[in-house]
């Protein structure tokens, strides 16, 4: 098939936004070149540059079709309206019945032509977040645009971005691009194909291919570090970001003044990145080295040594401003900055950050006693948790709130568990990051994700299927990852409702406007009842239940990223709310080891087979949920069912209390055998109308005995 190479060459391209053009220009390309393209084609991107190779077929032909018209007999402007529509003349009607209908011959799709069509209005749609205008043309692109090279087999597809009076500066597609602009300076060069434009560009000085200019900037200061026996602090998100700053990667290192090194390793880190997209170096035991890694896009003719000075200039003086904050900040104990967060708003409808260390205070002193914490110390750690917000250094590095926190409270003379409290309360932010492990910690984390999943649903801000602006599904599963990891046994359900009763709004009456909806909504949307001896209202723990289930279902999603069986969760939640998420997890293990066995799947099927038979009868004459009548089991194989379910359901209650998940299962498992005895030999909708209810009951019993363990019914397969 014949290759399609085009490249939009401008001027330099934010690296935020590289990769995700160019996905979304191939993906576009493929498809406006839908009848030719059945493929995506692959991007290529860079700082001035996002391209996109494939194959395409050079040709093909539409099938024809027909086209019912009006009725025999119409008025004539009915049928004039009808071929102007098709652009048709009348001679293409042909009588069919009762119809007129116009006979379209199939068309021929050239290649070339269906790309000079697509392109134009492709490139002035395109969806850039933010694009600018030049000169005085209307097309917009994220930066000037300065060439479109477009290549089918070879050959220069000419197009050009032309529209009504808008010249575009005469931009139309050619078969020209450029190299680095200083190594290689302004001149174009031709292009035959990808081989040769790959080719052409690295003669040139630059590397296309993004991934590769991200190898040779790892391996580079990988091996710069190690030849003074140094590595590089890992940070993923730096090197993909550098890398769509250069063209030609040219690893260097430089140094840091020993007057800066006494500075928290962070401040360093985030200073470098931040400001400067520096890569950190540490010793080999973890130690901040007074080292960094910057990548030139230039050969210097120097070895490097002007490019390292300037950078080195820079970074001092970076430092210098950070090390302003850090003695400043510690002039002042970490507890002075508290009042400044009462001045600060968390959220319109939610208060201030004042008054969420307040909450933040109560809530996790009543979560330390689950936990294992000294509630004092959990107090205390959750007081000073958001107080270097106020903070000169995370005011000028958001980034780093926590951190500094942890730094000033030790400074401080706080208890260390107080300070890696603080430290650590943000904590997991992310699928990579670990969790509080500390019971201190545990809490303080805990109280600060229950708190603002609280709160916003309270107030009704939920995550919705296209956003998520306060991050409460990070918070959901920060919750599931610390429960999990450090295996609590955790009542959620009260927890919920305690930080519910933390806030001013609740306090003041359920219907509140400040938070935008009241309990009873919550209630009616939820459909939960409150958890069997819950000591809090009803509509309260309702509200609680609501939030559980959101958490049980990020429990859910998180399951089926690790490959589990989700549905199995979602079963054993559903055959009673239980806000103990270890015990949860048991649960639902215990029974994908009973149905990964023959007996446990037979009795699956068998189940499903009962509700099947019930589903279809209740249209009939309504439920039958009543008790089995022994007066009316008349057959052997039905006598022993009824007798086998009675005494499992009894065993199960007993194993379920005493949460012996796996004796449950097992014990549910032994119902195989009078199970399948009772289909073989008994018919269900017997001519008797009395047996038949009772059969039906019986078959009701058995589906309720197995749906107090998990509601089967949710379980795939």
């Amino acid at each position: 098939m014949p290759e399609l190479l085009i490249e939009l060459f401008s001027e330099e391209i934010p690296a935020r936004m590289q990769a995700h053009a160019a996905e979304d220009f191939c993906a576009l390309l493929q498809k406006a070149l839908a009848p030719l393209m059945t493929a995506a084609p692959r991007p290529l991107f860079g700082p001035r540059r996002i391209a996109a190779f494939g194959e395409m077929a050079a040709r093909a032909e539409t099938p024809g079709k027909e086209e019912r018209g009006p009725r025999i007999g119409a008025p004539d402007a009915a049928i004039e309206g009808f071929l102007r529509k098709h652009g048709a003349p009348r001679e293409a009607l042909v009588q069919e019945g009762a119809f007129w209908v116009l006979q379209k011959p199939g068309q021929v799709i050239e290649a070339a032509g269906l790309i000079a069509a697509a392109l134009p209005p492709l490139l002035r749609g395109f969806p850039w977040p933010k694009s600018m205008r030049w000169g005085t043309s209307e097309f917009a692109w994220v930066r000037p645009l300065q060439r479109i090279l477009c290549l089918l087999d070879g050959r220069p597809v000419p197009f050009a971005l032309a529209q009504g009076e808008d010249a575009v500066h005469g931009l139309a597609a050619a078969d020209l691009t450029e190299g680095h602009r200083v190594l290689a300076g302004t001149e174009p060069f031709a292009v035959r194909g990808v081989a040769d434009y790959a080719a052409g560009l690295r003669e040139r000085f630059v590397i296309a291919d993004a991934a590769e200019r991200e190898r040779i900037i790892a391996e580079g200061i990988d091996r710069l570090a190690a030849a003074e026996g140094l590595e590089v602090v890992p940070d993923r998100g730096l090197l993909a970001e550098v890398a769509g700053l250069v063209e030609w990667p040219v690893p260097l290192l430089g140094r840091i003044d020993d007057a800066f090194m006494d500075l928290p390793p962070e401040l360093m880190r985030t200073t470098m990145r931040v400001n400067q997209r520096y890569f950190a170096l540490r010793h080999p035991d973890g130690r901040a080295a007074p080292r960094f890694a910057i990548v030139s896009n230039i050969v210097p003719q120097d070895g490097g040594a002007a490019i390292v000075a300037g950078n080195e200039r820079v970074l001092r003086a970076r430092l210098s401003d950070a090390r302003f904050f850090w003695d400043l900040d510690r002039k002042q104990p970490l507890e002075s900055f508290l009042p400044k967060l009462d001045s600060v708003v968390f959220h319109a409808k939610l208060g201030t950050q004042g008054e969420r260390v307040r909450r933040l205070e109560r809530l996790a002193g009543l979560i330390a006693p689950a936990v294992g914490a000294d509630p004092a110390l959990a107090g205390r750690a959750a007081r000073l948790a958001k107080a270097d917000l106020a903070s000169g250094m995370v005011g000028e590095f958001p980034e780093l709130q926590g951190v500094m926190g942890r730094y000033y409270a030790l400074h401080g003379g706080e208890d260390q568990r107080v300070a890696e409290a603080i430290g650590a309360h943000y904590r997991p932010l992310g699928p990579g990051d670990a969790v509080p492990s500390e019971p201190v910690a545990v809490a303080v984390a805990l109280a600060d994700k229950l708190d603002q999943l609280t709160g916003f649903f309270a107030v009704d801000e939920r995550p919705t299927g296209s956003g998520d602006p306060y991050a409460l599904r990070r918070a959901a599963l920060g919750v599931i990852r610390i429960i999990r990891e450090n295996g609590l046994r955790l009542g959620l359900a009260e927890m919920i409702a305690e930080a519910f009763f933390g806030y001013p709004q609740a306090t003041a009456g359920a219907a509140s406007p400040e938070f935008g909806m009241t309990l009873a909504t919550e209630t009616m949307r939820s459909g939960w009842t409150p958890p069997a001896g819950s000591a809090q209202p009803p509509m309260v723990a309702a509200f609680a239940a609501g939030l559980l289930d959101f958490l049980a279902e990020r429990l859910r999603v998180q399951l089926r990223a690790e490959g589990a069986r989700h549905d199995i969760v979602a079963a054993v939640f559903g055959a009673a709310p239980d806000d103990d998420l270890v015990r949860l997890l048991a649960r639902s293990d215990a029974l994908a080891r009973m149905l990964a066995t023959p007996d446990g799947a037979n009795l699956l099927a068998a189940y499903k087979r009962a509700a099947n038979i019930l589903r279809i009868e209740s249209r009939k004459d309504g439920p039958h949920d009543g008790p089995v009548e022994a007066g009316r089991l008349v057959a052997g194989p039905e006598k022993a069912l009824a007798a086998a379910v009675a005494a499992t359901r009894e065993a199960v209650a007993t194993a379920l209390a005493a949460e012996d998940f796996l004796g449950a299962m097992e014990r549910l498992a032994t119902l195989r055998a009078p199970v399948d005895a009772f289909f073989d030999g008994v018919v269900v909708n017997d001519a008797d109308p009395e047996l038949r209810r009772n059969r039906l009951r019986l078959l009701h019993s058995l589906c309720a005995a197995m749906d107090a363990v998990a509601d089967v019914s949710k379980i795939e397969g």
